[in-house]
């Protein structure tokens, strides 16, 4: 058994790290921030604060899995809109010691009363956006807890004493964060719990107001006295489902009690000479790696970066990917065709043919035989080489929009990722994972040879972009501006984004200019403006020879700090 550091010395450090951090906040250039580099530790997250109390246990002694958990769990009271213990997780861990790869999904699964039939019966037609007949299990809390229990060195109560402290005492909301929290006041106003929690003075905080969630930091330390048995099966459960099934909802106490996250084998291609990580299904992470077969033959180096024949190639192969997600990806067991097929050479060449170079094209169907969301993403790495990438959401903001009286935190809609398209991977019933747009990327560098298993790769970068749909597609734009156009990390995070959105229609970031709009419309292209909000935040570590360099999105309002 791995040491357990004591809470004192963590919190403590915690405390008093604050002068010590290394960190870049202020713009280097028009492009934005400067890198982050840092010689023993570093972590980048959505929140100054998240970040700091990741740092902190990393100066403590601590490892990059305790940072990643610690950092989630202060999000999940920083970012509650987007992010906590009553959402899914999934994390990509290089672990140093056993010099390899590994990944664990902990998303949750449909209740046992979750049927079609029983939607159908309601008379829904397709599956509830929101509300309780949207609530699965919430799988974050389990997959906090496993990944300490199996690679980090402090315990859960450990982890959680930070967000604890900012939940009871207090903190100041930062402004994006602000903004998006007043965009879901409806949501709010709909559930009274909800509202009483999350709008306390009959309104959102707007940025610099100070806001306190005493009732979640009771739910933080009821967790930390009596372990994830509370949540799962304990009072904690019984009063969740007792306020679902009263609302209409599925769950039930068995549901919670059998939760159980799973570790999983990655899925990765070479691309560039690189090898691209991503989880394997019920994940959307194969999309990218589809993304990035289908472009590889192309210049587009030469096409120019953000050129409308570079854009257009990117659009089009993220119709194709995004197809195959609809039709092919769902809960692993249910699979029709297992991912390697997917990424095959026949396969990516077949999908490759539809990708017309000169027109866009409104519809494309899947090789032969999606949504908003709300979400964190961040990245630790420490001293030893351990190097995590990590994934949380309640999938819309403040998920389901239901906060069980009491308890201080949202549950999450991920339900509303199935379909009640009969004889699918992802067609709803008991038990399913739903389909997840959390994909947690990591990138080695290959050894000898480049058809290996990975065992004899090198770590290269831990990164992530949140924003459901998005995320795929931000995957693939951020490598190709680091492999391809060969940008610095953070330059590849600011880059400006396109995001497809369905048919036609793709939203483009201001920072691309009229005559690739043009050009774009002029193959059939249908453009919009598209605010930074629903571009994604990405954050990203990559490391270099001694220490490590850290990038961290401006459209967020984070930071990466290293020591």
């Amino acid at each position: 058994m791995l040491e357990r550091r004591s809470l004192l010395s963590v919190s403590l450090l915690f405390a008093l790290a604050a002068p010590t951090l290394v960190s870049a906040q202020r713009p280097l250039s028009a492009a934005g921030r400067s890198v982050v580099y840092a010689p023993h530790g570093i972590v980048a997250t959505s929140q100054p604060l998240a970040s700091s109390a990741g740092l902190a246990v990393l100066q403590a002694g601590g490892n990059a899995i305790d940072a990643a958990v610690t950092a989630a769990a202060v999000l999940s009271v920083t970012e509650p809109m987007m992010t906590g213990m009553g959402g899914d997780m999934f994390a990509t861990v290089w672990v140093a010691k056993e010099h390899r790869l590994v990944a664990i999904n902990a998303s949750g699964r449909a209740g046992a009363r979750m049927t079609r039939e029983a939607l159908l019966a309601r008379g829904r037609q397709k599956m509830p956006a929101r509300g309780a007949e949207a609530v699965t299990v919430p799988g974050a809390l389990a997959g906090w807890d496993a990944l300490l229990r199996k690679y980090g060195t402090i315990t859960l109560a450990q982890a959680l004493a930070p967000a604890i402290r900012y939940a009871e005492q207090g903190y100041p909301v930062t402004p994006v964060i602000s903004r998006d929290w007043k965009g879901e006041e409806e949501t709010l106003a709909a559930d009274s719990s909800a509202k009483a929690t999350f709008m306390p003075n009959g309104h959102t905080p707007v940025a610099g107001e100070w806001f306190r969630n005493p009732d979640y930091a009771r739910t933080l330390r009821e967790v930390a006295a009596g372990g994830i048995k509370v949540f799962y099966g304990g009072p904690l459960g019984q009063r969740i489902v007792k306020h679902v099934q009263a609302l209409g909802g599925f769950l039930t106490l068995d549901d919670l009690e059998a939760n159980k996250p799973t570790w999983e084998t990655p899925i990765s291609v070479v691309f560039k000479g690189y090898r691209i990580w991503e989880l394997p299904p019920n994940n959307q992470g194969i999309a990218t790696l589809e993304m990035l077969k289908i472009l590889e033959p192309y210049d587009l180096k030469a096409m120019g970066h953000n050129s409308a024949p570079y854009l257009h190639h990117l659009i089009e192969a993220k119709k194709l990917a995004y197809a195959d997600l609809a039709r092919y990806v769902g809960d692993a067991d249910h699979l029709d065709i297992p991912p390697e097929r997917m990424l095959s050479d026949a396969f990516i060449a077949e999908r490759r043919s539809h990708l017309d170079e000169a027109h866009a094209q409104a519809h494309v169907d899947p090789g032969p035989a999606q949504t908003a969301s709300e979400t964190i993403y961040l990245t630790t790495a420490d001293s030893a080489g351990n190097m995590v990438s990590f994934i949380n959401s309640l999938y819309d903001a403040f998920g389901s929009g239901i906060v069980v009286p009491g308890t201080g935190f949202a549950l999450q809609n991920r339900g509303a990722g199935f379909t009640m398209q009969p004889g699918l991977p992802n067609t709803v019933a008991p038990g399913k994972r739903p389909f997840h747009t959390l994909i947690p990327g990591f990138v080695t560098k290959p050894g000898a040879s480049l058809e290996a298993d990975g065992r004899s790769d090198t770590p290269y970068m831990s990164f992530g972009l949140m924003g459901g749909a998005m995320q795929a597609q931000g995957h693939a734009q951020l490598l190709l501006n680091l492999f391809v156009f060969g940008m610095d990390i953070q330059q590849a995070i600011d880059a400006a984004r396109f995001r497809h959105l369905s048919g036609m229609n793709v939203a483009l970031e201001s920072a691309i200019p009229d005559s690739v709009r043009a050009a774009l419309a002029a193959m059939g292209h249908v453009v919009s403006e598209g605010p930074g909000s629903i571009m994604g935040g990405s954050q990203a570590i990559i490391r270099l020879e001694h220490g490590y360099a850290a990038g961290s999105d401006p459209r967020k309002d984070g930071m990466a700090e290293g020591y």
